[in-house]
């Protein structure tokens, strides 16, 4: 597995598996295909609502848990100093851990963006006390990272966005590259990650002619070269499956490079088309929820 160094120092698998939408009762046996097979690093969240089943799936896989990468979001409803900090509470014991290796905000919520700050200052309280290992964002934009950067003392490690070669944020991508801040990918195979009422007549780049003929040339599925294609760009990715056989096809991308023009050729397929909300549109009033505490999901 090829490993990626955070701006602190830790090292972080470049590839993970992601369980966004994984229902619960999927979550379990998707965590443990995925150990078995050789990841060593599981992305879930608190919205998710799967956390307790990513942490019983990780203490049953007998792999230790030093060899695990375990990341995990904190949802916009708990976002404020306290708020966040007992938002890492609940997710730790959801997982069944002391320490969590990426804490990470999941949105930034521009309508109550002081509540964003106080929720990122509160990682960095983590993170000074060494429960977690390093903190990050997701789905921040260029003038919310300025903001944040203005008044944060800890340059975010990651940053989470939607990127595959038909939504690429090349803006955003290189801010984080001038600031030291490392991007990974979720939806990287693009097209397979739907929200509602966003992209439901988006094309899949899995179908694109330029990816199924690099796929063929290469001996290997369009979602192979997607993520091959991230990665060779130094992002990490975080590709979901529940299916065990997808999971091990998602894991057998280190054995090829992509060529020079093959890259370019995946480049130029931007479309500029978000398939995930718009960050603005990100509020409490339309996406709020409750997380609830460990002890009330059983």
């Amino acid at each position: 597995m090829q490993t990626l160094t955070l701006n602190n120092g830790v090292e972080m698998p470049a590839l993970g598996l992601g369980v966004f939408q994984t229902p619960p009762d999927e979550t379990m046996a998707a965590v443990r295909s995925a150990l078995d097979l050789g990841y060593r690093h599981i992305d879930t969240a608190a919205a998710y609502g799967n956390e307790r089943e990513v942490g019983r799936a990780v203490r049953d896989s007998g792999v230790p848990r030093d060899e695990i990468f375990l990341e995990t979001k904190i949802w916009i409803s708990d976002y404020g100093y306290d708020e966040t900090l007992h938002g890492f509470d609940k997710s730790a014991a959801k997982l069944g851990v002391d320490r969590i290796d990426l804490l990470i905000l999941h949105q930034a919520l521009p309508s109550g963006f002081d509540r964003t700050l106080a929720a990122y200052r509160a990682l960095e309280k983590l993170l000074a006390d060494g429960r977690v290992r390093a903190i990050g964002v997701s789905n921040f934009m260029v003038d919310h990272l300025t903001a944040l950067l203005d008044d944060a003392s800890v340059v975010p490690a990651v940053n989470q966005l939607e990127i595959h070669p038909y939504f690429q944020q090349r803006a955003v991508l290189d801010f984080d590259d001038r600031h030291g801040i490392l991007d990974q990918a979720w939806s990287p195979i693009g097209g397979i990650t739907f929200y509602p009422g966003y992209g439901e007549d988006r094309r899949s780049v899995l179908q694109d002619p330029a990816v199924t003929r690099i796929a063929e040339a290469h001996g290997k599925s369009p979602a192979q070269v997607l993520l091959r294609w991230g990665l060779q760009q130094g992002r990490s990715v975080i590709p979901k499956s529940t299916r065990r056989a997808r999971i091990a096809e998602n894991i057998d991308v280190f054995d090829f490079e992509l060529t020079a023009e093959e890259l370019t050729a995946l480049d130029a397929l931007e479309t500029g088309r978000r398939g995930g909300p718009e960050p603005e549109k990100v509020t409490l009033a339309a996406y709020g929820r409750t997380i609830p505490e460990a002890a009330e999901i059983g």
